[in-house]
């Protein structure tokens, strides 16, 4: 495995150098990047021109200047990038740390969320193939993996920021939008249910009346203003999560899973009471990660002491309701923090930028600042990226599904769950290994249109600017992130193929 490693990093170095190459040629041949100076009637327009010249070493042939960029990119290798100025004399260096720290933040969490989703569409619709559920999450995707990034980006501001910005001032529900939501709601969760007709009758009345009835009880409630999940809310939901997540993975009756996430859902409603003024008056993000830590490195130790030969299902499943219990009682702390945050923000979702300049929130509202603020652009990331991985997903399940050892498990009586996500699951990743590696260093690229229609201050505001000022160390820092990335992870996606099928190691 190390050789097969250090042989990829080498072919990936004479890639990188190639095409940096190419590219800084392309970029230096583009334009002029004096041009505008030149047309300046500035009086020291000689002086200006001269700075830049300096600034961006334009009286030395262009090998000797990309000589000079790789020469700093190697000092990377020792932890000391020298990634030269832009035209005006900014370090690049400076530069690509808010760019990059930008769009990370904003890549990484699509992609994870578009992960998670895609994959648990894919496996729901490979189980439920050409039910009225496949058919329906079949359009959907292929509908949002055609939609155009700008026209998406457009719709997501007028609809969810300026609308909901207007209702949210005096939210309430009319008779028709109640009747409307509470039909579509009950259609969607019969769909998702499925089972006899009689049971979609009933699954859709049920569902359409609670809305029915929730909606006016919440607004009389002034609970989209002032919402709060509570201590009991808190507890539920986790002792709920305990309970689904054990029964998917080997079933309630299963007492060495059971028992480790009922004792872990017990420790985080005990712990969201006893750290309730950590929360309110110290938290921090170094707090917050660290919790977050605990949450899964306890519940673990439990899993695995307590599940005997199941200890590695009960292990994951607490874990599981560890995370998912402080994600919790984080969001119930976003709640409570919710109407201070109207106070100062009466309009929260913004349109535009990565965060409100010179907000002087506490924690909890500074986070709400900036999570509206990347909500928008979030979404319009992981709905197009949704497509691939629950189709490929899909697909890949449905492949896995006509093996043989499939069919020898279900002829020895395993239970489904078992054989969805214990045996077919598994060897359905690998395809989607390659995608979602791919995908990430794409999105990075990929992200240059969702920032600008946003105004995201990101990599790819940082690429624009260098293209249209025929500035080449903007671009090649663009390039080194973007490239890297596609190499590592592709390095790190073939790794994964030897975790999750043994036979590829060899």
């Amino acid at each position: 495995m190390l050789k097969f490693i250090l042989r990829r990093l080498g072919a990936a170095l004479v890639i990188l150098f190639g095409a940096s190459v190419l590219l800084y040629v392309l970029v230096i041949n583009s334009g002029d990047p004096l041009s505008d100076l030149r047309e300046s009637n500035a009086d020291n327009r000689e002086y200006l021109m001269q700075q830049r010249i300096d600034n961006m070493n334009l009286d030395l042939p262009w090998y000797q200047r990309y000589w000079s960029w790789l020469t700093g990119v190697g000092k990377c290798f020792a932890l000391q990038c020298d990634l030269g100025t832009n035209r005006s004399g900014v370090s690049i260096n400076s530069l690509l740390e808010l760019a990059a720290s930008s769009t990370l933040r904003l890549v990484l969490l699509a992609t994870l969320l578009a992960l998670v989703f895609g994959i648990s569409i894919g496996i729901l619709t490979a189980v439920r193939q050409y039910s009225g559920l496949d058919y329906g999450v079949t359009f959907a995707t292929f509908l949002f993996f055609s939609l155009p990034v700008f026209w998406a980006a457009v719709l997501l501001k007028e609809y969810m920021a300026i609308g909901y910005n207007d209702w949210v001032r005096e939210p309430d529900f009319g008779p028709v939008q109640i009747i409307v939501i509470a039909v579509i709601a009950g259609f969607l969760m019969q769909v998702f249910l499925a089972g006899s007709m009689r049971r979609r009758i009933i699954t859709f009345a049920v569902t359409a009346g609670f809305f029915a009835a929730a909606l006016p009880s919440l607004t009389a409630l002034e609970y989209f203003r002032n919402p709060q999940l509570g201590y009991i809310g808190v507890a539920v939901l986790t002792f709920a999560v305990a309970l689904s997540a054990t029964a998917m993975a080997v079933g309630v009756k299963n007492r060495k899973v059971l028992y480790p996430a009922l004792i872990t859902a017990a420790l985080v409603s005990v712990v969201q009471v006893a750290l309730y003024n950590v929360f309110v008056y110290y938290m921090n993000w170094f707090i917050m990660i660290g919790g977050l830590a605990l949450a899964a490195a306890i519940p673990w130790f439990i899993g695995r002491s307590m599940g005997g030969r199941y200890k590695g299902i009960a292990a994951g499943v607490s874990v599981a309701t560890g995370v998912i219990g402080a994600g919790l009682t984080v969001v119930d702390h976003v709640f409570r923090a919710w109407p201070g945050f109207l106070g100062m923000k009466p309009r929260p979702i913004a349109t535009i930028g990565s965060q409100t300049p010179n907000f002087g929130g506490d924690f909890w509202q500074t986070m709400l600042d900036q999570g509206t603020q990347l909500l928008l652009p979030t979404i319009l990331l992981t709905i197009i990226s949704l497509a691939s991985y629950s189709r490929y997903t899909r697909a890949s399940m449905l492949e896995v599904s006509s093996q043989d050892y499939i069919r020898t498990a279900r002829s020895k009586g395993l239970p489904e769950r078992t054989v969805i996500f214990r045996h077919a699951f598994r060897n359905a990743l690998i395809p989607i290994a390659t995608i979602a590696a791919f995908d990430f260093a794409a999105l990075i690229g990929g992200a240059v249109i969702t920032e600008q229609v946003f105004g995201w201050k990101g990599m790819g505001e940082l690429f624009q600017t260098g293209l249209r000022e025929v500035d080449p160390n903007p671009v090649m820092a663009f390039f080194l992130i973007t490239g890297t990335a596609a190499i590592l992870f592709n390095l790190l996606a073939d790794i994964f193929y030897a975790i999750i099928d043994p036979r590829i190691r060899v």
